[in-house]
């Protein structure tokens, strides 16, 4: 059996993960925590990749990771342009709109910038990205809002879903385009997705703006009351982006993001952190029933993953609003380093073609 050496990278805002995999055994995992000190230094996120790049080599080398065998480096993809989902070679567009950050600073963009410095480095290395969190499958009908001056837009966890929806699909020996799944992640932001015969043909704007609440972000906001806030004097525009993402949810009823103390907080007994936590179950399950409309009924099975479907109580709160629905799986934790891999394990093995960053994968809505 041929060996296929691959490198994932996945940038986070105060750490880097990196790992090298042998086909589908991963023999090198480690998560780089950065001073965050050191990382204000500088002035634009992209401005770290350099930095990073550089720890990543370094920590590679003290595993004694054989570089010359390395085939494939794939990094996390960051805010793009709106495109087709899959595995994207990285190239000189790709590198200057993530440079720019075109849509929004954010760690995730250094992917796929650290994946090409590295892979140059390489002798025999080809740097990619895959299934970015700009991933679009929206339906025509799904990108309306009810005011020509906003749109939908579709961001989401679309790596960890795409490759849970898939796990699913192996596990009953079927196609995951022969699906039709509801797939929830649960972690500092929460994004459900109705995933159509392998399209996300509708999904929660999980950054900054749509759904369920969570340990970091507001979610949906009664729109008159936060109109009123932001001319209120009292806030600045950045304090209103920060309430919402960042310092919304746990953050903001609690002054922590971790949902583990929040389940502790719930299991000894505190009544006001098990009924936040009991809201935030509600509104997912609320999200999860209107995409099974979205799907017309026809769900095959409703995925729940991330790190908070650790949670038991959160996971038996959803079961019991949506088990009706269709069937409730649970997929805990996210495993986004081994869906890079595999994703690049995929082009070694030519079972997908990488696709190109260019017009001819952007997705363009006519939509006003």
């Amino acid at each position: 059996m041929a060996l296929y050496y691959i490198l994932a990278i996945n940038p986070g805002s105060t750490s880097t993960k990196v790992a090298v995999y042998i086909n589908t055994k991963v023999i090198f995992l480690k998560s780089i925590p950065h001073n965050l000190e050191e990382l204000a230094k500088f002035k634009r996120i992209s401005d770290q990749y350099k930095y990073r790049k550089d720890i990543v080599i370094e920590e590679l080398k003290n595993a004694q990771i054989e570089f010359e065998k390395i085939q494939v480096v794939v990094g996390r993809g960051g805010l793009l342009k709106p495109i087709k989902s899959g595995i994207y070679k990285v190239n000189e567009a790709m590198k200057k709109d993530l440079q720019e950050g075109i849509l929004g600073q954010h760690a995730s963009n250094l992917g796929g910038l650290i994946a090409d410095d590295v892979a140059r480095m390489l002798p025999n290395a080809k740097a990619y990205i895959a299934d970015p969190v700009v991933v679009d499958e929206l339906e025509d009908v799904a990108r309306f809002t009810g005011h020509p001056l906003f749109k939908r837009i579709s961001i989401f966890h679309a790596l960890n879903q795409k490759a849970t929806a898939r796990s699913y699909a192996r596990l009953l020996n079927k196609k995951y385009e022969d699906l039709n799944l509801i797939i929830t992640h649960m972690g500092g932001g929460i994004s459900v997705g109705a995933h159509k015969n392998g399209k996300v043909i509708d999904v929660n704007q999980a950054l900054d703006g749509e759904g369920p609440f969570s340990p970091e972000r507001s979610g949906t906001l009664p729109a008159g009351a936060l109109a009123s806030l932001c001319y209120s004097e009292d806030y600045s525009l950045e304090d209103v982006k920060r309430m919402i993402t960042g310092e919304g949810g746990y953050v903001a009823y609690f002054g922590t993001n971790n949902a583990y103390e929040i389940e502790l907080m719930a299991m000894e007994g505190d009544e006001n952190a098990r009924l936040i936590q009991d809201a935030m179950s509600y509104q997912i399950a609320k999200e999860i029933g209107a995409m099974a409309t979205v799907l017309q009924g026809d769900v095959d099975g409703i995925i729940l993953t991330g790190g908070i479907a650790n949670n038991p109580m959160v996971c038996e709160f959803i079961k019991k609003m949506v088990s009706f629905i269709a069937p409730v799986i649970i997929y805990p934790g996210e495993d986004e380093m081994h869906a890079l891999a595999m994703n690049g394990l995929m082009v070694l093995k030519g079972e997908i073609e990488p696709k190109e960053y260019d017009e001819s994968n952007m997705i363009v809505s006519d939509i006003d």
